[in-house]
């Protein structure tokens, strides 16, 4: 035995023992408990296996995987071959595969042999045919004949009804089952979601689920993927294509702030499925059911092929198709004008690529003369805006930001704001990776321990919308430089709690990271579409780094006073102080008013609209333009830790652009009345060339102004609401509650229209509530807020935080901002006919 050093996630130097094997005649040094089929890897030799997963804990079920450990005078034989899977390597073993070993070799086939007996023949109407381990692997280690065909069995194979339905999504063909388990061990080991288990016994045992309880979690599609046969598949891709007819890129999910590699594979300029890409250092190999299956909102009947601008000679002024140099023209005409009246604002959104949203940054400064621009159409704040400034611009992992690999070695995870099996499923399998291994306690700020909470053994601190600045100040002396502190863009709402958290970080050395829900917010920080950061973090406020960004421009110079945010946009709109509006793929309905919203577009002299599918939005601009997705164009998403992540287009649509291509046509038309500079790029490839020699800004950041939560919990004269949030006791008879929400991962999204699978398998939308107000109001419960009101099937949460009551955000009617009220207001709560239980 020898050792060699190696480094721990802390920095310190241990040993680590090595053990000496030989495998197939070649010795090799491998660490100790390795297993014998990893090793076997090491000298080039693949062990056939089915079972074997290297992310799954080792079972040994199919026993493909058989080698011969012959006694070497060491103790260390077997007298019978061994399943190699679960087999750890010892000094000086001997391990003989089917490479050398005509025992292996035997035991193999005869394996295989009994896995067929029973197995059907129909590789060529099978799904997974042409990329089956069992296909290729009865070729390479079965035998050339089988011996089931004789007098007495007269070739009868042994058949099941099929598919089983085993979830809207998940369909099981049990006579294909070889009973690896792989399915049942991911399902309990990795989503934490044991629905699908063994039943039967014997050879009658099979993959099977309770009557009343179908596989619904929200990372089923993995199973498809790991499946070694054709015995689970997609309910939407089932028939409908073969491996080798497909074409495969890989590519960066665009659903959430994960950064997820995933491969997508099509067939004749269309997406025909998704699965996860390997990426060890990010998603592993799992994704979530949204980034598997919601791809099809981009083939819907609703998808903008062609520019559209307002004709001005119809009488009722409908949108009329027009070429890109027509809609080109009129766009700039229009924006000029707006600007002269008063000026423009810009709302990106949250799902664009990070050279997207540099060339919405560029332009609003350089074309349209303004800092008037914002990528969060979400509820947001000032505070909010100085955090991002100050804590999150320019860190990544190259700076020592905290990365997935980090969640994995921290002793406590601190969830606030932040529902991560909802907003951000990487980052759960990552954490119940960990919790597993016994390394990290996770705690949760929330009003209730929620499903994705019970599979991480979360322990739960009860808090109620408002009360978060309170609860961090609370766990000050329970981290330390181990611990890593998550914040949710959600704690944007709640006065106080983004200074609480980086207070709280910096009071106990924990590492903090914000963990935004779209995949292009992170990188719109970056890239600049903030009202006061100019691209690579530079801060408008700062003269140097107006003078350094222009200078790189080639421009004279740029607007210096800070720009509106998104909510001031919306209302200068309305007040008729700005001229125009440049929108991105926003929906009112996400906004902090989606009423106001509604009503600023309508209020806009100009409206320029850049959307996948036709919206209200597009309905009422002046010129719409189609932007392409993510399958359609290059791009890069930066994820929530910070890293950078690009793909390249698997497809190419002449009907859409990047929205790069369309600003710059605009910008050149600008230009060319005298109005402002062209963006100098046309191209992904430019965009991304430009951005590295501009680079990130080198001088001072801004500091994070400390914010305090409202004073009104600690005066006597606390109202109603307040006193909810600290937990006192009601004083009238007003039975008001405070509204928390979120979104869940699968809800009313228009990225996941489409796929009538997927949106089967959403939870169904709940009123969670307290035991006393389910025996007070009834099963069901209706909640009135100062936008309407929303009935609901009540749940009981038993540690429910007092005074709070809980809905989903965008699972109901238009969403709870536009139907109800906005999270942390007060709401009203009665039975559902308007009297208590």
């Amino acid at each position: 035995m020898t050792t060699t050093p190696e480094r721990t996630a802390t920095g310190a130097v241990e040993k680590t023992d090595l053990v000496t094997v030989t495998i197939d005649g070649v010795q090799v040094s491998v660490p100790k408990d390795t297993l014998v089929i990893r090793a076997a890897e090491q000298v080039g030799v693949q062990v056939p296996r089915f079972c074997d997963h290297p992310l799954l804990a080792p079972v040994g079920a199919c026993r493909q995987c058989l080698v011969d450990v012959p006694d070497a005078g060491n103790g260390r034989g077997f007298p019978k071959p061994q399943a190699s899977c679960t087999l750890p390597v010892a000094e000086g073993m001997v391990v003989n595969t089917q490479v050398t070993s005509p025992v292996a070799d035997k035991a193999q086939q005869g394996v295989m042999e009994l896995l067929l007996i029973n197995h059907p023949l129909d590789c060529p109407v099978c799904d997974k045919g042409g990329e089956c381990p069992l296909q290729n692997q009865a070729m390479s280690n079965g035998r050339g004949e089988s011996r089931f065909s004789d007098d007495r069995n007269r070739g009868v194979k042994r058949t099941f009804p099929k598919p089983i339905n085993l979830s809207p999504t998940v369909l099981l063909d049990r006579e294909r089952c070889i009973v690896c388990q792989r399915c049942t061990r991911f399902a309990e080991e990795i989503a934490g979601d044991p629905f699908i288990a063994l039943v039967e016994r014997g050879a009658q045992q099979q993959i099977g689920i309770a009557e009343d309880a179908p596989f619904l979690s929200y990372f089923s599609g993995n199973v498809i993927q790991i499946c070694p046969v054709g015995a689970l598949t997609s309910e939407r891709y089932r028939f409908r294509s073969r491996p080798f007819d497909l074409v495969s890129s890989p590519g960066i999910t665009e659903h959430d702030a994960s950064g997820a590699a995933i491969r997508v594979d099509h067939r004749r300029g269309a997406v025909m499925r998704r699965q996860a890409g390997d990426d060890p250092a990010v998603n592993e190999e799992w994704i979530t059911d949204k980034d598997r299956f919601a791809f099809t909102y981009a083939q819907g009947d609703d998808r903008l092929a062609y520019p559209q601008v307002r004709d001005q000679d119809d009488p009722a002024g409908r949108l009329r198709p027009a070429s890109w140099p027509e809609a080109f023209a009129v766009a700039a005409r229009g924006l000029a004008a707006a600007r002269a009246a008063g000026g423009v604002g810009v709302l990106t959104g949250g799902r664009l690529s990070v050279e997207d949203a540099y060339a919405y940054a560029k332009f609003a400064r350089v074309a349209l003369g303004t800092n008037d621009i914002d990528f969060r159409a979400r509820p947001h704040s000032a505070e909010e805006t100085a955090f991002l400034g100050s804590r999150v611009a320019l860190t990544g992992p190259a700076s020592g930001a905290v990365t997935y690999g980090d969640l994995e070695t921290a002793s406590t995870v601190v969830l606030v704001g932040l529902e991560v099996e909802d907003e951000a499923g990487t980052i759960f399998l990552r954490l119940r990776k960990s919790v597993l291994a016994g390394g990290t306690e996770v705690v949760a700020l929330a009003p209730f321990t929620t499903r994705g909470m019970e599979k991480l053994s979360a322990r739960l601190v009860a808090t109620a919308p408002g009360a978060e600045p309170a609860a961090l100040a609370g766990l000050s002396g329970e981290l330390d430089a181990t611990s890593v502190i998550l914040v949710g863009e959600r704690l944007a709402a709640v006065p106080g709690a983004l200074t609480a958290a980086a207070s709280l970080a910096d009071a106990t050395g924990a590492r903090l990271a914000w963990v935004p829900r779209r995949a292009g917010d992170r990188g719109a920080v970056e890239a600049g579409c903030l009202p006061t950061l100019l691209p690579g973090g530079r801060p408008v406020a700062d003269p140097g780094a107006r003078v350094d960004t222009a200078t790189a421009w080639g421009v004279d110079h740029l607007p210096e006073t800070e720009g509106r945010d998104a909510d001031a946009i919306v209302a200068a709109l309305v007040a008729g102080e700005l001229g125009g509006l440049v929108v991105a793929g926003v929906d009112p309905a996400d906004t902090t008013d989606p009423a106001a919203t509604r009503a600023a577009v309508e209020a806009a002299g100009f409206v320029v609209a850049f959307d996948l599918r036709r919206t209200a939005v597009t309905d009422r601009a002046d010129v719409v333009f189609p932007v392409a997705p993510t399958s359609d164009k290059a791009g890069t998403f930066v994820n929530w830790e910070g890293r950078v992540r690009s793909w390249e287009a698997a497809l190419h649509n002449p009907s859409s652009l990047p929205e790069l291509r369309a600003l710059s046509g605009i910008a050149d038309e600008l230009a060319a009345l005298g109005q402002g500079s062209r963006l100098g790029f046309r191209t992904v490839a430019e965009a991304r060339a430009e951005m590295a020699q501009l680079g990130p800004w080198d001088g001072e950041r801004l500091p994070l102004v400390e914010v305090r939560a409202p004073a009104s919990l600690e005066t006597e004269g606390e109202s109603e609401v307040s006193r909810l949030v600290a937990g006192a006791p009601r004083t009238s008879t007003t039975d008001t509650r405070l509204l928390s929400s979120w979104k869940l991962l699968l809800d009313n999204g228009v990225m996941q229209d489409g796929d009538k699978y997927l949106k089967a398998t959403a939870r169904i939308p709940v009123a969670v509530v307290s035991p006393a107000d389910f025996d007070a109001f009834g099963p069901t419960v209706t909640l009135t807020g100062d936008r309407g009101s929303i009935t609901l099937a009540a749940e009981i949460a038993d540690d429910l935080a007092p005074g709070v009551v809980w809905v989903p955000a965008n699972s109901v009617g238009g969403g709870i901002l536009a139907d109800l009220a906005s999270p942390g207001s007060p709401v009203t709560i009665s039975g559902a006919e308007g009297v208590h239980g």
